[in-house]
């Protein structure tokens, strides 16, 4: 057996689901409405049998479902699920620290628009009791009811070798990111960083994973500028691995994803894994993804999207689905 027990998380069973680089491509792809398996094909450079595989898979999980298109044809068109529909925090979230941290032609032309208030948005993390910006260091964290312990296979899909300028659509307006979260123990280990834990003995205590795998992904993380290594011994030299700004900054996606494996993604009925509290205000936190022009909560069918100012915005394909 390939099985053992862990602390029990919302984020990694929401990775376990989710947390595939490509898995993450085919869903953003749907979100702008490219849901045949050609199209999918052609926008994320991925094989035929590794695009069927995880089309299967996200089926299995209840965050696609297939039908025969509308105009009474063959094709077969894969579709959101309510349970995929509500990732779009997240996609939200991905798209501003994307604009943050990098800057591409594709995303410069994209323009998000709310209708409820008519204007151009940036979405933003607020705390739902105080309206504060959500910010790392301002969380807390308790064990909830549901703070068991689940098991895991230690058997995961290896890292893809996938870089983000293999990815030929225009419309991937979060590579980077996805470059850095689609591993599980890389947004693993990014997870636990924000916990407090900075050194790789912690990091191995908490993850069942091989020491030269974790190597390799601190490695990474160091060379993408999310971690910076600070030394704390010199003999022999260990060093600790500090979240950057850009690594902070990741901190609202992973939020909304904990928010959603919450929901989604526990069979457990004693309820949450862990209770986080915004510091700020001493209350529980909710996060919600706000419109930076009214201040509203970005829902799904209220979100359009352009590319370029003279492009007519159209609504997200979520909306659809819904």
């Amino acid at each position: 057996m390939s099985k053992l027990l862990t602390r029990a998380s919302s984020i990694n069973r929401a990775l376990d689901q989710i947390g595939d680089k490509w898995c993450l491509l085919i869903l953003q792809e749907v979100f702008w409405g490219i849901n045949s398996f050609n199209e999918m094909l052609a926008a994320t450079g991925v094989s035929k049998g590794v695009l069927a595989d995880r089309l299967r898979w996200l089926q299995a999980v209840d965050c696609l479902h297939k039908k025969a298109d509308g105009d009474g044809g063959k094709r077969m068109r894969y579709h959101l699920t309510r349970k995929s529909i509500e990732l779009y925090d997240c996609a939200l979230m991905a798209v501003a620290w994307e604009r943050q941290f990098f800057r591409t032609e594709e995303l410069d032309q994209v323009i998000l628009r709310h209708r409820k208030c008519g204007r151009p948005f940036q979405p933003r993390l607020r705390c739902r009791a105080c309206g504060d910006e959500v910010r790392v260091q301002d969380v807390s964290y308790k064990p909830g009811p549901g703070a068991t312990r689940d098991e895991r296979d230690k058997k995961v899909r290896r890292r893809s070798s996938l870089s983000v300028q293999d990815v030929p659509s225009g419309r991937s307006l979060y590579k980077n990111l996805i470059n850095i979260v689609g591993d599980r123990w890389t947004a693993n280990v990014i997870a636990l960083s924000f916990h407090g834990l900075t050194r790789f003995d912690q990091f191995h205590q908490e993850l069942p994973v091989a020491t030269n795998i974790l190597s390799d992904r601190l490695r990474f993380l160091v060379e993408e500028g999310v971690f910076r290594q600070v030394a704390y011994r010199q003999r022999p030299l260990r060093h600790e691995y500090q979240l950057t700004q850009k690594g902070q900054a990741l901190y609202p996606w992973f939020l909304a994803l904990l928010q959603w494996g919450d929901k989604w993604c526990s069979q457990d009925k004693r309820g949450k894994p862990m209770r986080l509290i915004h510091d700020a205000c001493g209350k529980s936190l909710v996060g919600q993804v706000e419109c930076s022009a009214c201040g509203g909560v970005l829902k799904a069918h209220e979100v359009e999207f352009g590319l370029g100012a003279d492009s007519p915005g159209r609504t997200s394909p979520a909306a659809a689905s819904a």
